[in-house]
């Protein structure tokens, strides 16, 4: 029996349509890139599935293969809201039956609320729109729905303690935020661990990392730094990264234990003691 591979994004079955079309067609990526006007290292990411075509390179694309506005329309019923390195992971994310995150600085974006999801895009645009950051934090949150319902995966989520502390919104807004991942831990919803300031230095002290499995296809992981992500879906990084992942958790507190932080944590920002 062969290798389980993980379940294909609606990105890249873009991509693998794309690239069968393209060779049906007697095509190399320097000749589509061509009639497309743009390089064959862009059509790469076209068929690879990390990049979207805009609506005009899709047009060109039907043309130059004769496919009749089919690769117009179908990019129309994509979703394009997230940024490229990211749109992947959104789409394995609904597919999972287990996560897996670790969050070094900031709460995962699954457990956010709108006010911490509001005060963090106004902090990194020094001239943001009020309407562009409502459009954000409407995208942010709604990932969260894939938490709902009998379908909803299996979440871990484990978090340095700097995560509690550093207050973000204000303390209204931090109060409510560890509150609700409190809430989501002590009804189930949640499995949570906490990395104190005590352990020092640990496995995951890099950033933020995700790990995702399926219930009929291999893991990925999934690591992300400023304006960067890489989803990795080969056993020997997936496997190191399960690794340091459990070095980590290994030094973690309890679930219990956590809880009981996050909920101090909660209120000592309530009471201004942060």
């Amino acid at each position: 029996m062969g290798t389980k591979r993980r379940p294909r994004t609606p990105r890249e079955k873009y991509g693998e349509e794309l690239k069968l079309r393209r060779i049906a067609a007697g095509l190399t990526q320097e000749a589509l890139g061509e009639m497309v006007v743009c390089s064959p290292t862009l059509i790469s990411h076209y068929e690879a599935g990390r990049r979207l075509p805009s609506p005009e390179d899709a047009q060109r694309i039907d043309r130059a293969l004769g496919t009749d506005g089919f690769f117009a329309r179908w990019l129309e019923d994509l979703d394009s809201k997230y940024a490229d390195h990211f749109a992947s992971v959104a789409d394995l994310e609904k597919q999972a039956t287990l996560i897996q995150q670790f969050a070094l600085s900031l709460v995962p974006g699954l457990l956010q609320t709108e006010g911490y999801a509001r005060a963090l895009f106004q902090a990194v645009s020094p001239n943001y729109r009020p309407e562009d950051v409502d459009k954000d934090v409407v995208i942010r949150t709604a990932r969260a729905r894939i938490l709902d319902g009998p379908l909803a995966p299996t979440l871990w989520t484990m978090l340095d303690e700097a995560v509690l502390r550093r207050q973000v919104g204000g303390p209204k807004v931090m109060a409510e935020q560890l509150n609700k991942i409190a809430d989501m831990a002590e009804t189930g919803r949640l499995r949570l661990h906490v990395l104190p300031f005590g352990t020092g230095a640990h496995s995951l002290q890099e950033g933020l990392a995700s790990l995702m499995s399926f219930a009929d296809a291999q893991p990925v992981a999934y690591v992300e730094g400023y304006l960067t992500g890489n989803l990795m879906d080969d056993p020997l990084m997936v496997k190191a990264c399960r690794t340091v992942y459990d070095l980590a958790l290994s030094d973690a507190m309890s679930h219990q234990e956590s809880l009981a932080l996050v909920r101090a944590a909660a209120e000592d920002h309530e009471h201004g003691q942060q």
